[in-house]
């Protein structure tokens, strides 16, 4: 990774050594490079949230006027593809650690992928919505590198298992929405007043019909309490269970 990062900002300062360079170009921080402005715009998101997210933002943050930024990001959803990107590289460093358990492979390997990617949504919260509705948006071929390498991670550790196309590409599936949509119910919002000390106030659950939700308002208060790496790992586990058996 270390590599990947010092080729691209090899090649950042051999494309900016020219004449045609910008000016705004290089802001407070010195030249911009593509991994700069995606590490300054995760910073931002991180801090203030998506909707702080734009062009005339992230260049006050990084000293340059809006228009140097397009050329490391050509619009706005660029940028957006670019934080999922910055998460993804995140993951890649995160899972770059040997191996040294005694498990079965694909089982273990599969459990790090998962805890290391709840680890990652977790450290960047106001991120883990692109994870979702960018994929929605952004066709397999044109989703950034990193995130088709964790892809190609999945099915190939799956194939190398002994899995057919079928099997692998059905457990992938299961397997993805599984540790995105935990990640995701880990993070949804909860706490209708922060300030206030009452746990059944505090939630807002006087706000919800208790004739009409019953259920919902006795669960609440456990609902609101993460699940945490632990429930992560009981339910991969049933689910593994479940196609290894098969």
């Amino acid at each position: 990774m270390a590599k990947e990062r010092a080729s691209a900002q090899n090649k950042d300062d051999r494309a900016g050594a020219g004449p045609a360079r910008r000016a705004g170009d290089r802001g407070r921080y010195g030249r911009l490079s593509r991994e700069r402005v995606l590490a300054s715009a995760l910073e931002l998101v991180d801090r203030e949230g998506l909707s702080a997210l734009s062009m005339r933002r992230l260049g006050a943050e990084l000293g340059v006027e809006a228009m140097a930024l397009y050329r490391y990001a050509a619009s706005k959803d660029a940028l957006l593809d670019g934080l999922v990107e910055a998460l993804y590289l995140e993951l890649e460093e995160r899972l770059a650690t040997a191996d040294r358990t005694g498990t079965p492979k694909w089982r273990n390997e599969l459990h790090r992928i998962a805890r290391a990617t709840y680890e990652v949504c977790l450290a960047h919260p106001q991120v883990v919505p692109l994870l979702s509705t960018r994929m929605l948006a952004v066709p397999l071929a044109r989703r950034p590198l990193a995130v088709l390498r964790q892809h190609e991670r999945v099915l190939a550790l799956l194939r190398d298992a002994g899995f057919g196309e079928v099997r692998a590409t059905a457990i992938f599936r299961a397997f993805t929405g599984w540790v995105l949509g935990y990640a995701s119910v880990e993070l949804q919002a909860m706490v209708d007043n922060p300030e206030e000390p009452d746990p059944a106030f505090r939630l807002g659950l006087h706000r919800m019909p208790s004739q009409e939700l019953p259920r919902l308002r006795e669960a609440a208060a456990t609902l609101a309490e993460r699940g945490g790496p632990e429930g992560l790992t009981v339910g991969l586990e049933a689910l593994l269970d479940r196609f290894a058996g098969a």
